[in-house]
């Protein structure tokens, strides 16, 4: 292991960047917050990281919980909208706010094991050893726990966008994805961006590598999207992003000797 992706341990933490920052998005998920906080520093114990919350203008308890569990827990990084902007904004603020080379997002609902995070970091290092360009570890939910209208949802449309964008990605609506910091940086940012990452990454050249991840059912709340909801925004960005595609080609780049 060379010395930049070398893991840091956690008494390093106070002399250099975090190896990874893990950025959640949250509105209005009190009741989850401290259980998946505790899951992502246990998984992560080995590692030097941070964890930044961006609370996306919620109305519940969830900027004092975040509060009290930031007084005790120092690698805990909290951010707030005033006003909901949605998901991708809030994801775009986080990993703008991150210090971590890497950066790792999951939903905060407590659906995505933060236990595969280190898996989806050694799939990252190992394929940033076989060649260049941007790589997008991104997670495939094998055993989704959803209703069953959710399911075939989402099993349609991503045959549909897979047909469209060509991503070859068989769970893009999974929230557990890896990446380098300034790789996410570089690329067009938009509403709903979280939901085309692998198309976009492909589309600056890179690489997507989908792992099978675990998914648990929502112990607390309810979800903020349905089906229609997702119908009615997917529609409009499915084909914007396959214009951003038309209109890009990857420069082929050579250094004079």
């Amino acid at each position: 292991m060379n010395a930049e992706t070398r893991f840091l341990t956690p008494s390093d933490q106070d002399l250099a960047a975090p190896v990874i920052s893990v950025v959640v998005p949250v509105h209005n998920e009190g009741p989850n917050l401290t259980p998946l906080i505790e899951a992502i520093s246990a998984a992560l114990s080995g590692v030097a990281h941070e964890i930044v919350y961006v609370d996306d203008g919620s109305a519940d308890d969830t900027q004092k919980i975040l509060a009290d569990l930031a007084a005790t827990l120092p690698t805990l990084v909290r951010v707030r909208h005033r006003t909901a902007c949605g998901q991708s904004g809030a994801v775009i603020t986080g990993v703008k706010t991150a210090r971590g080379r890497y950066v790792a997002t999951l939903d905060g609902d407590g659906q995505n094991d933060p236990a595969d995070i280190p898996a989806m970091l050694e799939a990252m290092r190992d394929a940033e050893a076989k060649g260049p360009g941007p790589v997008l570890i991104a997670g495939h939910r094998v055993h989704r726990q959803d209703t069953q209208a959710k399911r075939v949802g989402s099993k349609i449309a991503n045959r549909v966008r897979a047909y469209l964008l060509k991503d070859a990605t068989p769970d893009t609506g999974c929230g557990l994805k890896l990446f380098r910091r300034q790789a996410f940086l570089e690329l067009p940012h938009f509403d709903n961006i979280h939901r085309f990452l692998p198309a976009l990454f492909m589309r600056a050249g890179g690489r997507v590598i989908s792992v099978p991840v675990r998914h648990h059912a929502r112990a607390h709340g309810a979800s903020h999207y349905n089906n229609w909801q997702r119908l009615k925004v997917g529609i409009v960005d499915l084909f914007g992003v396959a214009w951003l595609q038309r209109r890009w080609k990857v420069p082929q780049i050579e250094r004079p000797e």
